[in-house]
């Protein structure tokens, strides 16, 4: 097991009963503790609108880790003690008087991370409710995607969070950044001179992109009836997947320049058109 100094925070996990932290969340936190990775001090908040006896809730959690965790990687050990350190709070993200009981479990002493695995619609009365009760100052947020569902939308949940979130304590995530041939392709790019010197329009005549998912939409329709397969995959992932393939060498390797050069890509990119789109969109 591996040892790191992290300074401990409480994790307060926003939808926690939802798809996304039941399938993907919880078990990457459950590897992360299994690692050694989380510090003994750091606590696990499983926030979600069902009310209810907390360990029925916290048996859901513990029977979809079982499902979800690689066999080899579950161990009864590690499993109860990662449950061990998890509380739920049944709690409605509309209401504001629901926020002075997420601060009393907190505490004083410890900083917070919120994680927003909910509709985007969800972010700035949850913004505004931490900030209320005097969470903000020392809360770092995550925001799921998709971020609005177009760019009048995104625009003001983005600025909703800024009011009272500074950009350098709001972290936008996208889980296929953290695939690991995905983190290896700037490597791949620009550390290796093979690539580095045919990778340009004279020796690649196109790029093709394929995402073969093995999981289906599943028990997800309300989620993808809303949200449409172009939002949830293409505006985002695929987006960032030609960003990575096609951007220039950054300056260096600091989050501000990689995202600079992404962004040169995106303005480069023609928009289509909807009269041409049969000629635009396979």
């Amino acid at each position: 097991m591996t040892s790191i100094s992290v300074e401990p925070c409480t994790f307060a996990l926003f939808g926690a009963l939802g798809d996304l932290a039941l399938r993907k969340l919880f078990p990457s936190l459950y590897q992360l503790d299994r690692a050694g990775l989380l510090p003994a001090e750091t606590r696990l908040l499983a926030l979600a609108l069902d009310a209810g006896e907390e360990s029925r809730h916290l048996a859901t959690i513990a029977e979809h880790l079982r499902r979800h965790v690689p066999g080899a990687e579950l161990e009864e050990g590690a499993l109860q003690r990662f449950l061990a350190r998890l509380d739920y709070l049944s709690m409605d993200f509309l209401q504001a008087e629901a926020y002075a009981a997420l601060a009393d479990r907190v505490g004083e002493a410890q900083r917070l991370i919120a994680y927003f695995a909910t509709p985007a619609a969800l972010y700035e009365p949850i913004c505004a409710g931490l900030a209320e009760v005097g969470l903000a100052e020392r809360t770092r947020v995550v925001l799921e995607k998709p971020i609005g569902h177009d760019l009048a939308s995104s625009r003001k949940v983005n600025e909703a969070v800024a009011r009272h979130f500074p950009e350098d304590r709001t972290y936008r995530i996208d889980h296929y950044l953290g695939k690991e041939t995905v983190q290896n392709l700037i490597a791949l790019r620009f550390a290796n001179s093979l690539f580095e010197t045919q990778w340009n329009q004279n020796h690649i005549s196109h790029v093709e992109i394929t995402v073969a998912e093995q999981v289906g939409i599943e028990g997800r329709w309300g989620y993808f009836d809303k949200a449409g397969q172009l939002r949830d995959m293409i505006q985002n992932h695929l987006l960032q997947l030609l960003c990575l393939i096609a951007m220039d060498p950054p300056s260096d390797l600091s989050a501000d320049s990689i995202r600079d050069e992404k962004v040169k890509v995106l303005k480069a990119l023609a928009p289509i058109d909807a009269a041409q789109l049969s000629q635009q969109v396979v």
